[in-house]
């Protein structure tokens, strides 16, 4: 992004530079950008910086540590050299008021996924503090949160006690939850052996029928049928509009994010970018990606330029 976008006229609390990613490129759509940024600040006022937290999240930094594949010869002889680190979140801070529906949104890789594994105590973050002041919390994600050797039944159990539910509690919803995700006979087969759809149905039923305090929503309403999108959407639609319920989604669907959300959080590559109403920070994020496109096909067109010289 161009040193003109840099100088916006720009909140410190809510909105951060998005660092540079290539050349230097004057266009209509980072115009638009800058003017997407200056309306989510306008539009900042309806965010509810005062009312009961429900979620704080302070300096939050979470890194990867991967093995790069390496010949046997290098393996045995340079072990340090295959680890490497990359650090999926960087400083990322805000406070999420109780009932509150959060939109957080990114390209992929941003480290959005990761940040709401952390909050779901599935990841350890290296520094900072998740506070979700003694609310429980549940993540509706693919391939993440069950146990793939177990049945769904038997994980409809574990789920259940893990948010701090009876056993007995989890039966009288037991059949509710069944019936909900359309699973029938499937209920009883190991989840390792469930299609994507299948598991994204069972994780969202859970979910659905338990309702934990602070619910995460990880791209789950993307898998499955058309019906049971739908059905799913309705049911989210429903739980969100109780006031003591807090939720934060991930989508790729920004269309999503603006009929579900009242605020967005923009994050980029680990950090922080934007923090505003749910239309502005999409507006200031799609320009964004435009100009991002642009700068793309216009490095295209003089790449090709320069090998027919």
């Amino acid at each position: 992004m161009q040193d003109e976008l840099n100088k916006v006229n720009a909140s410190p609390e809510n909105t951060q530079e998005i660092p540079s990613e290539g050349a230097e490129n004057t266009s209509v759509a980072e115009e638009q950008l800058a003017e997407a940024i200056a309306e989510a600040e306008a539009e900042d006022s309806i965010i509810r910086r005062d009312a009961e937290p429900a979620l704080i999240i302070n300096d939050l930094h979470i890194t990867y540590r991967t093995i790069q594949a390496q010949t046997i010869f290098k393996t045995i002889f340079k072990r340090g050299s295959q680890i490497k680190k990359f650090e999926a979140v960087k400083g990322v801070t805000f406070t999420v008021p109780k009932g509150e529906i959060v939109g957080l949104i990114g390209k992929n890789g941003s480290g959005k996924s990761t940040l709401l594994k952390a909050i779901a105590n599935i990841f350890k973050p290296d520094s900072g503090s998740i506070d979700t002041c003694g609310h429980t919390v549940s993540l509706m994600a693919i391939g993440v949160g069950f146990q793939k050797d177990l049945s769904g039944k038997e994980n409809i159990y574990l789920s259940g006690m893990l948010l701090g539910y009876t056993k007995e509690y989890v039966a009288s919803r037991y059949d509710e939850i069944v019936e909900f995700s359309e699973l029938g006979e499937f209920i009883d087969a190991p989840v390792a052996t469930y299609s994507s759809g299948m598991y994204s149905k069972l994780a969202f039923s859970i979910t659905a029928v338990l309702e934990a305090d602070i619910i995460l929503v990880d791209e789950v309403l993307s898998v499955g049928d058309i019906n049971f999108k739908k059905k799913s959407f309705a049911r989210l639609q429903e739980m969100i509009s109780q006031e003591d319920k807090t939720v934060l989604i991930v989508s790729h669907n920004n269309d999503t994010i603006r009929n579900l959300c009242n605020r967005a959080i923009w994050i980029h590559n680990g950090n922080f970018i934007m923090d505003g109403e749910a239309n502005a920070v999409v507006d200031a994020y799609e320009a964004y990606m435009e100009a991002e496109a642009e700068k793309k096909k216009l490095a295209r067109k003089k790449e090709a330029e320069a090998i027919k010289a």
